[in-house]
């Protein structure tokens, strides 16, 4: 097996590996779209998360690799079995990287079931596609931009629903489809629609590092990986089970990360502030602000948090404009919030968490002290 360049060696480019990270912790996020120009490392990254993902829990002899802990959405297959008083046997599965080809149609997106094996033989065959193979796992696409867009339509939907469904002639089958999105392009090569813009949860807009340190730095690495791939890996091994640790960490928190009324009401203001059409940018920002809490080990969201999902979430969104013209940046962004915070504590506002109980001192601390 071909050894991956480890992510934590990649140099620069915090908002990419970040963006990656919170989709990690949690994929229902929505997926990543990762702008830039050529040799900046973004299918580099995408690879290297992969291998970074902690095993996970699957039904042993399922090929949809379902978790056998949502009985909600398992395949049609496991629900029979289940229905039949079968018990699902489990085994643990390494997380599966599937690189989607640019030429790829929808039955090889979705799978395609045999209407006449169905109705010969009376059996219901469902051939799996690539969402099969990508479940539990990441899918990554590169050139998305040069991609049909129906079939982009259909990955979307299918990352955000988390289940494929595929009906023909009145048969139907249904797979969980939860997968990590990473999708790339080059904005010279031609841009997405924006409705296709808006249906990617975080994007990132990379480009080469200007510091001439952090370019050597990049050569250096670069030489000794083409050299030595297995001595270069074992140098970056400490760091890497390091983070790969504290995703698996943040993913069994992440439900008991708490956030409040006020914080609600902040992302709220901010997306309004901005003028963001819809309301997908409001559920992306908490998503993502909640696992960036997990991430750094805490059970409640802070402005700070928020701040950096927006960075995140917003600039694919935001109209043309002086704010967009300026660039989303953490600090115009953490005034925002700041002004929205500090009118919002002179309202009054509850500081009740999302859980029933009340804020957490240290929040309060934080707060007491922005």
């Amino acid at each position: 097996m071909a050894v991956v360049y480890p992510f934590t060696a990649i140099v620069g480019q915090e908002r990419m590996r970040r963006a990656l990270i919170l989709n990690a912790v949690n994929p229902r996020i929505g997926g990543v779209l990762i702008r830039g120009e050529r040799g900046t490392a973004k299918s580099t990254a995408a690879r290297a998360l992969a291998v970074l993902l902690p095993e996970v829990e699957v039904v042993a002899d399922c090929r949809f690799d379902c978790d056998p802990q949502q009985t909600t959405s398992l395949c049609t297959e496991c629900r029979e079995r289940v229905a039949r008083g079968e018990k699902l046997p489990v085994a643990i599965h390494k997380t599966s990287f599937v690189d989607l080809p640019v030429s790829a149609t929808e039955d090889r997106v979705v799978g395609t079931l045999d209407i006449e094996r169905a109705i010969k033989e009376g059996e219901r065959h469902f051939e799996p596609g690539v969402l099969a193979a990508a479940n539990r796992g990441l899918l990554y696409i590169d050139e998305v931009n040069l991609l049909d867009d129906h079939v982009v339509d259909l990955l979307l939907d299918s990352a955000a629903l988390g289940m494929n469904f595929v009906e023909r002639e009145g048969i139907s089958f249904t797979h969980p489809a939860r997968y990590i999105l990473v999708g790339t392009m080059n904005p010279e090569e031609g841009d997405l629609r924006p409705q296709l813009l808006d249906r990617f949860a975080l994007s990132v807009e990379i480009r080469g590092l200007p510091d001439p340190r952090d370019r050597v730095s990049i050569m250096e690495r670069n030489l000794e990986f083409e050299a030595e791939p297995e001595a270069f890996r074992d140098q970056w091994l400490d760091q890497e089970e390091k983070l790969s640790n504290e995703i698996a960490a943040a993913r069994k928190i992440l439900n008991d990360v708490t956030y409040t009324k006020r914080d609600l009401l902040s992302i709220a203001a901010l997306t309004s502030s901005l003028q963001v059409d819809g309301h997908r940018a409001d559920l992306v920002i908490l998503k993502a602000a909640r696992a960036h809490a997990a991430f750094e080990g805490r059970r409640y969201i802070n402005e700070h948090d928020i701040a950096l999902a927006a960075e995140l979430a917003l600039p694919h969104r935001l109209r043309r404009g002086p704010f967009q013209q300026a660039d989303v940046n953490i600090e115009n962004i953490e005034n925002l919030i700041e002004q929205i915070q500090s009118d919002l504590n002179s309202g009054g506002e509850s500081a009740e968490t999302s859980d029933g109980t009340e804020e957490p001192a240290d929040k309060k601390k934080d707060l007491q002290q922005a």
